[in-house]
């Protein structure tokens, strides 16, 4: 066998700079997220999106829909520089962008990006009128702009446009198929357009989202070939829990293993009380696990058999895990290239040994029947049995030490 194994190379797209952030051309692909909150409420605000930077969302997309909106993003972005949070903000804008820009300039000026989408920057006359003043502020700002097209707000007079185009055919289209060239044909109209009011090809963002995962496919797969715009990648309304996560995972892991997408967005309902952090921690594991990036230190885990009545290599695993993410962001000052390790944590002797030789640092923890000893292998080689009630503070204290001979910064010369 010849095949390559592992992603295709990255899709040449223009690079676009977004604040200190720059995706596309040779970038890493960027994990960005959006808050929930009212945007006027500036504390709030700012709590949810310091939490998204610290969990590693490199972009954060917060709704300015309102006048008090719109007035609270110089205040929000004022009081993130103050704890140090340096994340670029982007600006939702849909119905009546124009006008909050047009009147708060010191939002404009605050944020690090514009959303713009076709379907709802205005109907009818109005559209060209309100999408040209929505450019000509991202140029008087020196703002990028990214054109969003959603399945959900389509440009209806297009969309009917194309499916009159469809009924002239010899052979028409099915439904579906002139659904997504209208998404395909709306992001790139708009982009043209943008481009003859003055803003540069590198300054757009263009992404064509849809709820389901063999439309979005279809959809980047056309898009990407017809342009060279850097691509947003998103399954909109992905849904709640497990449902969001295998979806949002099934429609971009493939476009990533194609080597199409600059930037994503795992978009998913958050549990009653849950955390919005979720999704930026299922983007970055997902852009981990697949070999585009690497955000904090993975670990294997055993998933349990007969052989492993005890929950206590569960309890391990979800110790290591919660342990190398919480420290993480120390690490990444301190210790670059941490986030590299690779852990193990094993619950018998079957393929125990095995997978903890594979890892920098693994564990294999004694199923039902086996003398109470947990070796710890380091780089292959057995290092200690770890024994008795301390396994778990005592391994996480050799991931540690670990950490800190293997990665430690270099004294200056």
């Amino acid at each position: 066998m010849d095949e390559a194994i592992g992603p295709a190379a990255r899709r040449a797209a223009r690079a676009v700079r977004v604040g200190k952030v720059t995706m596309g051309g040779d970038a890493p692909v960027v994990v960005q997220s959006m808050t929930n909150t009212d945007t006027a409420d500036v504390a709030a605000t700012t709590k949810q999106v310091a939490e998204l930077w610290r969990a590693g969302s490199e972009l954060v997309r917060i709704t300015v829909n309102t006048p008090e909106a719109a007035a609270a993003v110089p205040r929000i972005r004022d009081k993130l520089a103050l704890m140090g949070v340096e994340v670029p903000l982007i600006g939702d804008f849909h119905y009546n962008g124009h006008q909050l820009l047009g009147a708060e300039p010191a939002a404009a000026q605050a944020l690090a990006k514009y959303r713009i989408n076709p379907g709802n920057v205005g109907f009818g006359h109005k559209r060209d009128t309100q999408f040209a003043t929505l450019i000509e502020l991202a140029l008087k700002h020196d703002k990028p702009v990214r054109i969003g097209v959603n399945w959900g707000s389509l440009d209806q007079a297009l969309a009917a446009k194309l499916m009159d185009e469809n009924h002239a055919r010899a052979q028409p289209w099915d439904a579906p198929a002139v659904m997504r060239e209208a998404l395909i044909r709306s992001a790139l109209d708009s982009a043209q357009r943008a481009v003859e009011l003055g803003l540069a090809r590198e300054r757009i963002v263009l992404s064509c989202k849809v709820s389901g995962v063999q439309e979005l496919i279809a959809v980047y797969r056309d898009l990407a070939a017809r342009c060279d715009y850097a691509l947003h990648l998103g399954l909109t309304e992905a849904g709640m829990g497990s449902k969001g996560i295998v979806a949002s995972t099934a429609a971009l892991a493939v476009l990533l293993q194609q080597g199409i997408g600059d930037t994503i967005r795992i978009s998913l309902t958050p549990e009653p009380g849950g955390a919005r952090t979720q999704e930026v921690v299922v983007a970055q594991e997902l852009l981990q696990t697949m070999g585009l990036r690497a955000f904090t230190p993975l670990v294997t885990a055993c998933p349990g058999c007969g052989r492993t009545t005890s929950e206590f290599f569960q309890e391990l695993a979800k110790t290591v895990q919660e342990h190398v993410r919480a420290k993480m962001p120390e690490w990444k000052i301190s210790r670059p290239g941490a986030e590299n390790l690779t852990l193990a944590v094993m619950g018998c002797v079957v393929n125990g040994p095995g997978e903890s030789r594979h890892a920098n640092i693994g564990i294999s923890l004694p199923g039902t029947g086996e003398a109470p000893a947990a070796p710890v292998f380091i780089d292959g080689k057995k290092a200690m049995t770890l024994r008795g009630e301390r396994i778990a503070e005592e391994f996480v204290a050799v991931i540690d030490e670990y950490v800190e001979r293997r990665y430690g910064v270099a004294a200056p010369a």
